[in-house]
């Protein structure tokens, strides 16, 4: 099971391991993996002692060996996911292999409906070449172990890339739900939740599977069946919901304009007493400080709870650079950053102030985190 997951950079997630690179793009394997391995030799190794009676314990081995080659179209599948939204533009962090399937770690979100469609169909594709390959190469396959390796590979990719496409998320097809809902509407927001409602469709009918099983199939539901069943429902139902969530507050980031947010800022030595600081910018009517080098270049945002920490009888002998913060390039933002391009800056560079500044680099104003955090619950309502 396949997820492209939208996300700004994070370091290694607890619990997985690196093996290699993909695409310049980290591939981590999750401990789980492990458990779903040893659950595949499980279930193949009675396939195996069929195909080749007298192995004793190293069926269980060859189970191992085609859970390792099973994987590697799994990664295949995820690495097509990688190439195509590099080659848009998107940086990708990792690909992480885990007890579900995959999951892609793409930075940032589709700016048109196209690149949603092209990033989420070509892993299904990708996987239904393996499986088709696969395919023509079982009839030319002698008999034996091999054969019953290309026979479950052909067998689980042309399952894995059909069952991607299903329109729900967190399932690529839902990603090509959402892109075709975003097209006709022109809305993002309205394509994903079309799709979580998708996801959450699956997970119901994969819950009710085993129920229906024998029927179909003319195969009675074991246990394993119901405890599968549970799992992958479950799974669709919590990353369908997430997504929604995850809309809807996207939905709201439109409103988040660092130039609307921006204070009026006044500049200051830094040598000035905080004293005489305060008095010039109350009598401007400014809302932040800026302290300024000998040849006029800002090199301070002065903390607004410094400030009001600091007792107004010491403000007279303490220079307003004792309250300000040393601005560095990370604290220097573009002023015309609005919505997720604002967020994703504030996230990189965690801190209570910004200086906001054109082009050119002159100054324009100074940004709040107390703000921007105002201006998101104010559009909820």
């Amino acid at each position: 099971m396949s997820e492209t997951d939208r996300r700004p950079a994070a370091r290694r997630p607890p619990g997985t391991f690196r093996i290699g690179s993909v695409a310049g793009s980290d591939v981590l394997v999750s401990s789980s993996w492990f458990l779903v391995a040893a659950l595949i030799a499980v279930v193949v190794a009675p396939r195996v002692e069929q195909v080749q009676p007298g192995l004793g314990a190293w069926k269980y081995v060859a189970g191992v060996v085609f859970a390792v080659v099973l994987y590697g179209s799994v990664l295949l599948h995820e690495a097509s996911h990688a190439v195509v939204a590099k080659r848009l533009g998107f940086p990708v962090t990792s690909i992480t292999l885990h007890f579900l399937g995959g999951m892609t770690a793409v930075e940032g979100e589709a700016r048109r409906p196209r690149e949603e469609f092209w990033i989420a169909v070509v892993g299904p594709l990708a996987s239904i070449a393996v499986g088709a390959a696969a395919v023509g190469l079982w009839f030319v396959t002698p008999d034996g172990l091999l054969k019953l390796a290309v026979e479950g590979l052909a067998g689980a990719n042309l399952l894995v890339g059909v069952l991607n496409l299903v329109p729900g998320l967190p399932l690529d097809g839902g990603r090509v739900l959402k892109a075709g809902v975003w097209s006709l509407t022109g809305s993002p927001h309205r394509g994903t939740l079309a799709a979580g409602w998708g996801g959450r469709a699956a997970a119901v009918l994969v819950l009710l599977w085993p129920l229906a099983q024998e029927r179909f199939l003319g195969v009675p539901p074991e246990l394993l069946d119901f405890v599968l069943a549970f799992v992958v429902g479950l799974f669709l139902w919590t990353a369908a919901g997430a997504a929604m969530a995850s809309a809807r507050v996207r939905s709201r980031l439109p409103a988040l304009v660092a130039r609307e947010l921006a204070r009026r800022t006044v500049s200051v030595p830094a040598d000035l007493p905080l004293a005489e600081a305060v008095r010039r910018a109350q009598e401007q009517r400014a809302g932040s400080i800026v302290t300024l080098d000998p040849d006029g270049r800002p090199v301070g945002l002065v903390n607004e709870a410094a400030v009001l920490a600091t007792p107004e009888e010491r403000r007279p002998w303490l220079p307003v650079s004792a309250v300000a913060r040393t601005l560095d390039d990370d604290l220097r933002l573009p002023v015309g950053l609005a919505g997720e391009q604002l967020v994703l800056a504030l996230g990189r560079r965690p801190a209570p102030e910004y200086l906001l500044v054109h082009d050119d680099g002159s100054l324009y104003g100074v940004l709040t985190t107390a703000d921007v955090d105002g201006a998101f619950r104010a559009a909820r309502h």
